[in-house]
């Protein structure tokens, strides 16, 4: 099916993909694209390689750098450096181990490469021992960009794709409209809540006007009070 993308400033747009199976939930996919000035693509969470998303893609410009926002987020990396073996790839320390196949560059912690442009900034949001993810800012447009952080499920999206016992997980968890948070299995993990609560504040600091979401209605407006509401965990 074809999804044209969706223009949420100047200069950032989104693609939606198709589910894929997380542990038995279907999830829906999303990958965030940003014109950098210099001219390339900057193609957060890459999602599958379709002919259509090339289409897409390439309307749009040339993928210079293709990023995995947290280890869960890396099933299409292999496809996307195939097709566009000029793109560089980066991600936390979390995704280099798991994907040894790929070459990546200097793994993503605190420090914001200089070939973004300076358009993007970027959080390490750290305080588990299991999981950590890169929240990114697009800073022309005040977007901040979430992979797992948050999820904000519709009941619609809900009553069509998950069981009844999985949408009263959802509602349990808070991971749906109105709450945003993170799934309760990983919030449990973050052990260090005033490393978790320094990055909350860097974040929050910011000041986002819009927040983009891999999975789940994303914000247009209000992203500053949408954060603090699904970081109120922390």
């Amino acid at each position: 099916m074809d999804r044209p993308a969706i223009k949420v400033a100047e200069n950032i747009w989104i693609l939606e993909g198709d589910l894929v199976p997380f542990y038995g939930y279907p999830y829906p996919t999303r990958c965030v694209i940003v014109a950098l000035p210099s001219g390339g693509l900057w193609v957060w969470s890459p999602i599958a390689l379709s002919d259509d998303v090339k289409r897409q893609i390439e309307t749009l410009g040339a993928p210079a750098h293709l990023v995995s926002p947290n280890k869960i987020h890396h099933l299409y990396l292999q496809d996307w450096q195939k097709a566009y073996p000029d793109a560089r790839l980066w991600g936390p320390q979390s995704t280099i181990d798991k994907r040894r196949d790929l070459t990546f560059e200097a793994p993503l912690d605190d420090t914001v490469p200089a070939a973004w442009d300076d358009r993007i900034d970027m959080v390490r949001f750290a305080g588990s021992p299991v999981m950590d993810e890169l929240v990114f800012f697009h800073r022309p447009s005040r977007t901040a960009i979430l992979a797992d952080l948050s999820e904000h499920f519709s009941e619609r999206f809900l009553a069509e794709h998950w069981k009844p016992w999985q949408r009263w997980l959802a509602r349990l968890w808070g991971i749906v409209e109105g709450k945003g948070h993170a799934p309760l299995e990983w919030r449990l993990t973050f052990f260090n809540r005033r490393k978790a609560r320094s990055c909350k504040a860097r974040i929050l600091a910011w000041a986002p006007e819009r927040v983009i979401m891999a999975h789940g209605e994303w914000q247009r407006d209000g992203g500053t009070a949408f954060l603090k509401k699904a970081l109120s965990w922390v």
